[in-house]
C-alpha cells in the first residue's frame, strides 16, 4: 500500500531524489496475530496532492417522503431545472447552500455508517410459514429501522466547508469517493455534480469548473439508503474514505496504470495519460520501480509523446525487473511503480502504482500454485461490517480483522458479495492474504458493467487478488441466458485483466449454464456434487466459494429456540450446508480441489440463520463472532490449517445445578492423542484422526477438566477448564497500546469478567460502563451476542458470556495519554492506558 496524502509526503525533488524509504510502525501486535509486515512506502507525489476530506462533516437524517423534512429536496418540479441557482424557488435543497445553518448538526467523521445507529425494530406484520428456509425479511438486515417503511432513517445529508488556497491556472480538482451506501447525489457549491447508485463502486466527482479557488467551499452530499442491494446488513452514508485530488492539467488519471508482472521480471506496463488543457504539449514518461523498502530497483528508459487538447492516450511499456522478489503469502513483497510526467523537462506529476510479481495457475487435478508453489485455499468469506461501527470500519481495524483471521490459519478471503474498501485489499497486500474480488450485480446492462469495469481498473494492481467472481447464487446461473451473460462479463474482465481467471459462486446447474466460461467454478457447499462434477469436467478447476457454514453461538453448549441460541459444537448446519469437519476432510482429501471460502470468517449482521426472526439481529455462521472473538470452530481450523502444535479443550466447566449429569467435552487438536482428566481422574484417551476432532462424555462435577496432548508418546501441551466463582473484577486488555493521533486510529479492547483468581466468568452478563480521559473517545462496543439489541453506539455495554468489545479512536492532531476506565456495579473496575502520538 502507498500513502497518496500529501501531507504525509517529504518535500518534493526532482527525479529519484524524492523518493522515501518505507516508514516504520511501532505499533504492538496480537498476541495470537502473526507479526505486521514491512509498513507502506511512503512517497512524494508532488506537484499532485490527495488529501483526506475524511473530517470535519456534518450530519443530519432527511425524510425519504417530506420535502419539507427533507430539507426542500424535491419540494418542487424544478429541482434539476436551474443549475447552481442560489434562489430559494430555483434552488436544489436548502441544505446545499452556503448559508445553510448546520450548528444543530451532528459532527462526524466518516468512515461513518448512519444505520449502526439506528433502533431495531421488531417486524409485527411477519407470519412464520414452517418451511425450512422461511425468513422474516426484516431479519435479512439486521432488523435496523431503516428501508421504505422508515422514510424519516432512511435519507442522510452530509455537509463539509473546506478552502481551497490559490492554485496555477488550469489546475485540475476531483473528489473521489471510495463507497457511498447508497444513492448519492453529490452537491458543489450548490452545483450537482454526480449521483452515484451503488453503494460498493467507487466514484469520482470533477469539481474543477465549480470550485471557489483561493476562497471557500462546500460540498453536500444527500444519501438515499430506502433501498438495499443486498440480502444482508449494509449500513448507510460515507462508510469509506473521501479524497480531495489536485492535478496538472496533463496527468495520470484515476486508476491510470497497470502493471502486469511475469515471475521472470518482465515488466509490462500499462499508462493512460489525459491532457484536460486546451493545448497540445510534447511529453515524456519517466517510470521508476521502488523495492519493498524505497529504493530504487529499476530506472525505465523515459517514453516520450504528443497528446493534443482534451484527449487520452495510452502508452504500453515493456521492461525487465533482474532478480525480482516474489509476493507470497510468507513474503509479501510489494514493488512500486512511480510514474512522472514531465513537460519541457519539469514534473508535472506524479502517480504511485504498487504491485508484487507473483504467478497464479490453477490446476484441474492438482489445484492452485502460487509462484509454481502448491498452496490449499484455506479460506473465509466475509461481509464487511463489525460491531459497535457497523460498516464503517476503520483501516486499523481491517488490518486487525485480517490479522485474527491468519491466526487460525486463513491464507485466503473472498469479499461476499461485492466489490471491498481498497484498504482491505492494501492489508491484505501487505499481510499476505489472498483474495477473491466479487462484483455486486451479475448483470450485462451498462451500469452493472461499468461498476464492474471501476472495480477492476481500481484493483487489478493487487497482487492479492487471485480471481475476479462475477457472481454468487444468480437465478440464471443454469441458464442459457446467464451464460450470454456471463460471457459478456468475462469479455469485458479478459480486456481490463487478461492475467486472471473468472469465477462465479454457483449454488445449482453445475455444469450448465454459466459453467462454460467460468476459468475456475466454485461450488456453494453441495460437496456431495463435487466427485461427479469432477468425473465429468476434469478440466475445470474447483473451488469451495462457500463451505461449511457451522451455526454456533460463542459460549453457549446448549440450543434454545427461546434465547435463539445454538451450541457452539461443531453439530448444527442449514439443510444446504456441512459442518466445518465434515467440508474440510472432503476438501483436504482431494488434490484437484483447490481448498475453499467458509461461510463465514466473521459473524455477521443480519441473515441470523437458523432463526431468521426476531430478536435475532445477526448471523451464526462465523468462526469469529461480530467482535472477532473466537469461537470454538475456530480452534478446530487453526489445528488443520497451521503446523503449530494446538490443543483446545471446551466447554466451560460451569455447569451448576447439572451435577452427575453427562457433558459433551470436545478437543480441537493435532496432536497424536488426547487424554482427559476430571479433577485428576483419567477418563480416557482418545486417537486423534487428521481433520477430525475427539470427545467424551463426562459426569458434571464442579472443579477441574483438563487435556493432554500427546506427540511421539510425549506430553506437549496442557489445558484446563476449572469451574469460575462469583464475578470480582472487569480485566481490559489491548491489541495495542501506541496510536497514532490522526483522528482515525484506534486502539481494540477486550473486556472480560473475571472471579477473584482471575478466570473468566462464563455465563456473566455484567454491564460495564466506560469513561475516557485524554485525546480520544469510544466509537462503537458490541458483545458478540446475537441476539443484543443495545446500542453500539454507546459508553456502556453487557458482557456476553463473559465478554466484550471496546473500540477507541484517537483524536486529529492531539498527542498524549488516553485512559480507559471500565467499571461495572458491584465488580472491581479496570483502566487502561493508550499512548496517542
Amino acid at each position: 500500500m502507498v500513502e497518496f496524502s500529501r501531507r504525509q509526503a517529504l518535500a518534493a525533488t526532482a527525479g529519484v531524489a524524492a523518493f522515501a524509504a518505507a516508514s516504520s510502525t511501532n505499533a504492538a501486535k496480537p498476541a495470537a496475530a502473526p507479526a505486521r509486515k514491512a509498513a507502506p512506502v511512503v512517497v512524494d507525489l508532488g506537484p499532485r496532492e490527495r488529501t483526506s476530506l475524511d473530517f470535519d462533516w456534518k450530519f443530519h437524517l432527511g425524510h425519504a417522503q417530506d420535502p419539507a423534512r427533507d430539507f426542500g429536496y424535491g419540494a418542487n418540479q424544478r429541482t434539476y431545472a436551474k443549475a447552481g441557482a442560489d434562489a430559494p424557488n430555483w434552488w436544489v435543497a436548502a441544505a446545499a447552500q452556503k448559508d445553510f445553518d448546520d450548528s444543530a448538526w451532528t459532527p462526524v467523521t466518516v468512515p461513518h455508517d448512519w444505520a449502526v445507529t439506528l433502533p431495531f425494530e421488531n417486524n409485527p406484520d411477519y407470519k412464520p410459514s414452517g418451511k425450512p428456509d422461511d425468513e422474516d425479511l426484516r431479519a435479512a438486515h439486521g432488523y435496523k429501522a431503516i428501508g421504505r417503511e422508515f422514510p424519516q432513517n432512511s435519507i442522510g445529508w452530509y455537509r463539509k466547508k473546506f478552502t481551497l488556497p490559490a492554485v496555477e491556472t488550469g489546475t485540475r480538482l476531483s473528489i473521489e469517493f471510495d463507497g457511498v451506501m447508497r444513492d448519492a447525489v453529490v452537491m458543489v457549491n450548490g452545483y450537482v455534480l454526480e449521483s452515484e447508485e451503488s453503494g460498493y463502486a467507487s466514484f469520482r466527482v470533477d469539481i474543477t469548473d465549480v470550485a471557489n479557488i483561493g476562497g471557500e467551499n462546500l460540498i453536500t452530499v444527500r444519501v438515499d439508503a430506502s433501498l438495499g442491494e443486498g440480502w444482508f446488513y449494509e449500513g448507510a452514508g460515507i462508510y469509506r474514505h473521501v479524497w480531495l485530488v489536485k492535478t496538472a492539467p496533463v496527468h495520470v488519471p484515476q486508476w491510470g496504470v497497470f502493471v502486469k508482472a511475469k515471475v521472470d521480471g518482465t515488466l509490462e506496463i500499462e499508462t493512460d495519460l489525459i491532457n484536460e488543457g486546451d493545448q497540445a504539449v510534447e511529453f515524456s514518461l519517466v517510470h521508476t520501480v521502488l523495492d519493498g523498502a524505497g529504493k530504487p530497483a529499476l530506472a525505465v528508459a523515459p517514453a516520450a509523446g504528443r497528446l493534443p487538447g482534451w484527449q487520452r492516450q495510452s502508452l504500453s511499456q515493456t521492461v525487465t525487473l533482474a532478480n525480482p522478489v516474489l509476493w507470497s503469502l510468507e513474503n509479501p513483497h510489494l514493488y512500486t511503480l512511480l510514474t512522472e510526467v514531465k513537460l519541457g523537462g519539469a514534473v508535472v506529476d506524479r502517480y504511485a502504482t504498487t504491485f508484487g510479481v507473483r504467478s497464479v495457475r490453477f490446476d484441474p487435478k492438482e489445484g492452485l500454485f502460487l509462484n509454481d508453489k502448491h498452496v490449499k485455499l484455506q479460506g473465509t468469506c466475509n461481509h464487511q461490517d463489525h460491531a459497535g461501527v457497523g460498516a464503517g470500519i476503520p483501516d486499523t481495524l481491517q488490518v486487525w480483522r485480517i490479522e485474527q483471521l491468519q491466526s487460525m490459519g486463513c491464507n485466503a478471503y473472498r469479499a461476499s458479495h461485492n466489490p471491498a474498501t481498497p484498504e482491505l485489499m492494501d492489508a491484505c497486500d501487505r499481510l499476505g492474504m489472498l483474495f477473491i474480488a466479487e462484483t455486486r450485480r451479475m448483470s450485462s446492462d451498462p451500469t452493472s458493467l461499468d461498476e464492474m469495469e471501476r472495480l477492476i481498473r481500481r484493483d487489478r494492481n493487487h497482487p492479492c487478488i487471485i480471481l475476479w467472481s462475477i457472481g454468487n447464487e444468480e437465478p440464471q446461473q443454469g441458464t442459457a441466458r446467464g451464460r450470454k451473460v456471463a460471457k459478456t462479463m468475462k469479455r469485458l474482465v479478459n480486456r481490463l485483466d487478461p492475467t486472471r481467471g473468472v469465477t462465479a459462486a454457483m449454488d445449482t446447474g453445475f455444469g450448465e449454464g454459466i459453467t462454460s466460461e467460468l476459468d475456475v467454478i466454485g461450488f456453494n457447499y453441495r460437496h456431495e456434487k463435487m466427485d461427479d462434477f469432477h468425473a465429468r469436467f476434469p478440466n475445470l478447476p474447483i473451488i469451495g466459494s462457500e463451505s461449511g457454514s457451522t451455526v454456533t453461538t460463542r459460549g453457549e453448549y446448549l440450543r434454545s429456540d427461546a434465547k435463539s441460541y445454538v451450541p457452539a459444537y461443531d453439530t448444527d448446519h442449514p439443510w444446504w450446508a456441512t459442518t466445518a469437519e465434515k467440508w474440510w476432510s472432503h476438501a483436504a482429501d482431494r488434490p484437484w480441489m483447490a481448498g475453499g471460502f467458509i461461510w463465514t470468517g466473521f459473524d455477521y449482521r443480519g441473515e441470523p440463520t437458523p432463526f431468521n426472526r426476531w430478536p435475532s439481529i445477526s448471523s451464526h455462521f462465523g468462526a469469529l463472532d461480530t467482535c472477532g472473538f473466537p469461537k470454538d470452530n475456530y480452534y478446530y481450523y487453526r489445528a488443520w490449517w497451521k503446523k503449530e502444535p494446538l490443543l483446545h479443550l471446551f466447554p466451560h466447566w460451569n455447569w451448576e445445578g447439572q451435577e452427575g449429569k453427562p457433558v459433551p467435552v470436545w478437543v480441537h487438536s493435532n496432536c497424536d492423542k488426547v487424554e482427559l482428566f476430571l479433577n485428576g481422574k483419567s477418563q480416557g484417551v482418545r486417537e486423534v484422526k487428521a481433520n477430525h476432532h475427539v470427545e467424551w462424555s463426562v459426569p458434571y462435577a464442579p472443579g477441574v477438566i483438563e487435556a493432554h496432548g500427546y506427540k511421539n508418546g510425549k506430553v506437549i501441551l496442557r489445558q484446563r477448564r476449572e469451574t469460575a466463582g462469583p464475578a470480582a473484577a472487569v480485566r481490559l486488555t489491548t491489541d495495542r497500546s501506541a496510536l497514532a493521533a490522526d483522528g482515525q486510529d484506534v486502539g481494540i479492547l477486550k473486556v472480560e469478567v473475571v472471579d477473584a483468581k482471575g478466570r473468566v466468568v462464563p455465563k456473566a452478563e455484567d454491564l460495564v460502563t466506560f469513561a475516557v480521559a485524554g485525546p480520544g473517545e469510544v466509537i462503537g462496543v458490541g458483545n458478540g451476542n446475537p441476539t443484543s439489541h443495545e446500542s453500539d453506539v454507546a459508553s456502556q455495554r453487557k458482557v456476553f458470556n463473559g465478554l466484550a468489545q471496546v473500540i477507541v479512536r484517537t483524536r486529529r492532531g492531539q498527542a498524549g495519554e488516553v485512559r480507559v476506565l471500565a467499571s461495572a456495579p458491584g465488580l472491581k473496575s479496570a483502566s487502561l492506558a493508550l499512548k496517542a502520538g
